[in-house]
């Protein structure tokens, strides 16, 4: 269950497998396809359904995440047609990169929190080790689609913080399809363990956790530029 993955209560889950390397992933454990509890969708949906009368009093429901969602996508739609068959809300967490095609996912979907990694090719390259191509395939799909979307972006000290860069970001989110909102996430340093635990060299070490003052200045900003408020 939770409360920061879309509106109201929600049963969220996590899937496993993820193609991109992000410099800042604090759930390295979700990368590789195996591992995790191996579940049926009609099992998974009659679990979730327990929880209807919390969904259904928050204005929740049930939100796929990861890892990235879209590297199951013959298990995901199906988990996301019988979620609709038992009228509960849909919300996909996703970098828009998986497998296959995202237009029948897409009708399933009701709402799209979409982590925007970067906003140049060369950033995003920098950040998840991966050209951007695929995500902007995952775009063109939403603009086709009715689905709601919400955008997320992680601001990282020195990396996706500065001025030009948001600048930057506020003028792509002005060409995302049905945005209804855009929020800021702080960099944090909560998977570190979990890197060490695993044999591996984490991307950012010694980069600050971002203050969660300097988040809302941030965001502050950004919701200027987005109303067309100039400084």
């Amino acid at each position: 269950m939770g409360l920061v993955d879309g509106p109201g209560i929600r049963g969220v889950v996590f899937m496993q497998g993820c193609a991109l390397r992000c410099a800042y992933c604090h759930n390295p454990d979700t990368w590789a396809c195996e591992g995790g509890e191996r579940m049926t969708p009609q099992a998974l949906v009659s679990m979730l359904s327990r929880y209807k009368t919390y969904y259904a009093s928050s204005g929740g429901g049930v939100t796929f995440s990861g890892g990235e969602p879209l590297m199951q996508p013959e298990f995901l739609l199906e988990s996301l047609r019988l979620c609709k068959a038992a009228g509960i809300h849909t919300c996909l967490d996703t970098a828009g990169v998986g497998l296959g095609e995202y237009d029948e996912i897409l009708r399933y979907t009701d709402l799209v929190l979409y982590d925007v990694k970067h906003v140049t090719p060369q950033g995003y390259a920098q950040i998840t080790g991966r050209p951007m191509a695929e995500t902007l395939r995952f775009v063109e799909a939403l603009r086709q689609a009715q689905t709601r979307v919400w955008v997320r972006h992680v601001v990282v000290p020195g990396l996706t913080d500065g001025e030009a860069h948001l600048r930057a970001l506020a003028d792509y989110v002005e060409t995302l399809p049905r945005v209804d909102r855009v929020e800021l996430l702080g960099y944090h340093l909560l998977g570190v363990q979990k890197y060490s635990t695993m044999g591996l060299r984490y991307p950012l070490s010694g980069v600050p956790a971002l203050s969660e003052a300097r988040r809302e200045a941030c965001q502050r900003q950004l919701d200027k530029w987005l109303k067309g408020e100039n400084d």
